[in-house]
């Protein structure tokens, strides 16, 4: 059975049969457009809307939704049909709305630091399932409009990168989502890098680096024994050559490990002539990873220091960390056993 954001508009056409053709668009109107559920959609029939609902059920069902920042930050605890969990986040700003999307249900590239990496694997998400996270989110933000997407939730967006440039596009063609509103963060997924550069919309690339060598890299995000460092910049400048898109680097600041005067240096001989822009995390706090986020003081001095070094560099303002939906601590499944025992949940990133 297809879900509501998964229905192609043959599909719905299908659970529509006998009716005029025209219902087909309004119905996708009403879904894509004014984000409505089918039982909303008044210029149905009541029938044809109760019909419409058992053909096309929800792919999210809310098991958890918590805010923080004054509501300014919503969190949400997904079911899925097959019981697996994700999360996404809202976040509004005075400038920009923002939605944190999950790509999988978990993530299998393990970086230390990351509750979702400490969780494993369970499954990649679906078309319909990633669409949905928006559309939820963007109810939520009314009558403010949700402007920009970051694949930054749990998950890594180039492993499942068939579904979420399909989704890509849903947000794009359908939703009316500026390409360059859509960020996909990666750790560094290299196949999926060079796909990208050759894709159709020009979406924004972050690439989560947190070290600049590859012994520390390694130990933080396993992947790079299999995409080194060198490697990887080799992919980030034919990315850069084909597309003339500015990079961006994501580094979560890890009291002692990441934030000496050699790791800025490091990071800025390697994001300089990449012209990246380097996005400064401090690492918040993680069950199973005993060091702590970078003093205020020291990130302070880390940003100056590759300010000094030439390098475009700006702190992300922390977001949702007393709800878990910070970065680095979206954890799904964990999550409410966790809280359960009192301890502080986590997962992949999203801010």
């Amino acid at each position: 059975m297809s879900t509501r954001y998964s229905a192609t508009r043959s599909e719905i056409a299908e659970a529509l049969l006998g009716e005029p053709s025209y219902r087909v668009d309004q119905v996708w109107h009403g879904l894509y457009r004014e984000l409505a559920n089918p039982e909303e959609l008044t210029t149905l029939p009541l029938n044809l809307r109760a019909q419409l609902a058992d053909a096309l059920p929800p792919a999210l069902a809310v098991a958890d939704e918590r805010t923080a920042d004054d509501g300014e930050t919503v969190k949400w605890l997904f079911n899925l049909h097959d019981g697996a969990q994700v999360e996404t986040v809202l976040m509004a700003y005075a400038d920009r709305v923002t939605a944190c999307l999950s790509s999988q249900a978990g993530c299998a590239m393990g970086c230390t630091f990351c509750a979702t990496g400490q969780g494993g694997f369970a499954r990649q998400l679906e078309v319909g399932e990633i669409v949905e996270q928006f559309v939820v989110a963007a109810r939520a933000a009314k009558p403010r409009r949700l402007s920009n997407v970051v694949f930054m939730g749990m998950g890594e967006p180039l492993a499942n990168f068939d579904r979420v440039w399909s989704a890509v596009h849903r947000l794009h063609d359908d939703l009316g989502l500026s390409a360059r509103s859509i960020t996909i963060s990666t750790v560094g997924v290299i196949p999926g890098i060079d796909r990208l550069a050759d894709a159709d919309l020009p979406v924004n690339l972050a690439v989560s680096l947190h070290a600049a060598n590859d012994v520390d890299r390694t130990a933080l995000v396993p992947l790079n024994r299999r995409y080194p460092l060198t490697e990887l910049r080799r992919a980030l400048e034919s990315y850069r050559a084909k597309t003339n898109r500015r990079l961006s680097f994501e580094w979560a600041l890890i009291d002692g490990v990441n934030d000496t005067d050699q790791a800025a240096a490091e990071l800025a001989a390697y994001a300089r002539p990449l012209g990246a822009h380097v996005n400064l995390i401090p690492l918040n706090p993680t069950p199973g990873y005993l060091v702590r986020g970078s003093r205020p003081e020291r990130v302070a001095e880390f940003v100056a220091l590759l300010r000094e070094l030439d390098v475009n560099a700006t702190v992300r303002q922390t977001r949702g960390q007393d709800i878990d939906a910070a970065c680095g601590q979206l954890a799904a499944p964990q999550a409410i056993a966790l809280r359960g025992r009192g301890q502080s949940s986590a997962g992949a990133a999203s801010s």
